[in-house]
Order: C-alpha cells, then sequence, then structure tokens
C-alpha cells in the first residue's frame, strides 16, 4: 500500500472533523439518549416515559408515576453512567425527572 498524502485523512476523521465544525455532536448524541432510552431502562420504565429530552448536558424525563419518579431518583449517578457508556462519553451530567 503507498504511502498517505499528509493532506489525506480517513472517512472517521472526515466525518468527525465535520461533526465539530458544525456542532453537531451534542445533537447526535441527544438523538442517541432519545432513541435508546426504553432499551437502557427496560420496557416497564419505557411504559410509564412520556418524554425523554436533553438540553446542555441534562437528560429531562417526563414520567406518568410519582412513585416510578422517587425510585429513579435514588439511582440518577447509575442512569447517567448507563447513558454514558452507551454513548462512549461523558455527555449526559444529570438526570431530572418531572410528573
Amino acid at each position: 500500500m503507498p504511502p498517505r498524502n499528509p493532506n489525506e485523512q480517513t472517512l472517521k476523521d472526515a466525518l468527525k472533523d465535520y461533526f465539530n465544525l458544525f456542532q453537531l455532536n451534542n445533537r447526535l448524541h441527544n438523538a442517541r439518549v432519545q432513541n435508546h432510552w426504553a432499551a437502557l431502562m427496560g420496557a416497564n420504565i419505557a411504559e410509564q416515559t412520556q418524554k425523554v429530552w436533553v438540553k446542555n448536558g441534562v437528560l429531562y424525563v417526563t414520567l406518568k408515576s410519582a412513585t416510578l419518579k422517587q425510585e429513579l431518583s435514588f439511582a440518577k449517578s447509575k442512569i447517567v453512567q448507563r447513558i454514558n457508556e452507551k454513548l462512549g462519553e461523558d455527555h449526559i451530567k444529570d438526570v431530572v425527572f418531572w410528573l
């Protein structure tokens, strides 16, 4: 294989540069969190969830049940850890539960 030209880069690196240039990483991570919420938390919790969104590194979750809100509040750090593991980086800093 011939040596690479210094101006050439892999497709992976080019996409990273593109996402950084147009600040799309946050939007991509936010969409991934929303799409993977049910798989990460399980079907029972997903059924009790009305809305999931991310703003400025904070995950907001609207729930149908006050008891579930209380239970999930105790597991905030574990939830943040699981989501960030799925994303592969520390994108979520906190979780806020709403009714």
